[in-house]
């Protein structure tokens, strides 16, 4: 394991399709390793998964050959270009994307078998509020909701937040405007949704930093690399690096939530001396 401490999982939802969320969680993952860090992306959009599409990775096996008992964990992971190790999601599988809470749990648990190093777990989750995206979001340790300014996206994201706070009494929510026209109205959208947070369920949720809208992203998922590869200087790839370090500046969660998570034996074998890793 690596020393520096337990292994921080981030989900990434969004309340509705094409509010840019897998393009988050990828770029996000490919700006964490930039910053040297041992990062791992869980492609757990199931049924529709395309993360190893978007970043030019040859993928022989998948998630379903772990569930199936073909394949372990180990062996299904590739390790992209950009130096992220991913677990490849099945595409166009329609029982893949209709998980029992029984395959889900072993899913999480697989997580368990890895002794590589690993300081970030990225879950890019399906979009929206079935049992499965719940599933997931409650086995990690922050929540990422990417949102857009469109008022369908920003009633789902609510409707997400809304779920995941009252029924799931999950914490840890993090806001992620994308495709906004600059961090002004980035730090607009937030606050306008936050204010009905706290309005209507009592609770805040967070901050860390906008995606500003940029041609170049769209141009990079169709040469299948993310935008800090093919346009390092582009405004996206800016903000995709300025998130990434406002995520590497979080204090790092080392306590169990009391629920089933990813890395869980790791975490019970974290020192507790070391709150300030």
């Amino acid at each position: 394991m690596d020393k520096k401490s337990f292994p921080q999982v981030i989900g990434v939802a969004s309340g509705k399709g094409g509010a840019g969320k897998t393009t988050v969680a990828i770029n996000l993952a490919v700006a964490l390793a930039l910053r040297g860090q041992h990062v791992m992306l869980l492609d757990a959009d199931l049924g529709m998964a395309n993360a190893q599409i978007a970043l030019g990775a040859h993928a022989p096996y998948n998630i379903s050959h772990v569930l199936n008992g073909s394949k372990t964990l180990q062996e299904v992971l590739v390790t992209t270009a950009q130096g992220v190790r991913l677990v490849p999601g099945a595409s166009g599988l329609r029982d893949i994307a209709a998980l029992s809470s029984a395959q889900i749990a072993t899913m999480i648990r697989a997580f368990d078998t890895l002794d590589e190093p690993v300081d970030y777990l990225v879950v890019d989750v399906a979009a929206g509020i079935a049992p499965a995206v719940l599933e997931f979001m409650a086995a990690c340790q922050r929540r990422f909701v990417v949102v857009c300014d469109q008022p369908s996206s920003i009633a789902d994201a609510y409707g997400l937040i809304k779920v995941m706070s009252t029924e799931q009494s999950l914490d840890e929510i993090y806001l992620i405007p994308n495709m906004v026209g600059s961090m002004q109205e980035g730090r607009q959208l937030y606050r306008r949704l936050n204010d009905v947070c706290t309005r209507f369920l009592g609770i805040s949720i967070r901050y860390l930093h906008s995606i500003e809208g940029d041609e170049l992203v769209l141009q990079a998922l169709r040469k299948y690399q993310s935008v800090l590869d093919y346009a390092p200087g582009s405004a996206a790839a800016r903000d995709f690096r300025a998130l990434a370090e406002a995520v590497d500046q979080l204090p790092r969660i080392q306590s169990a939530s009391g629920r089933m998570q990813f890395f869980m034996e790791r975490m019970l074998h974290v020192p507790t001396d070391r709150s300030g890793a």
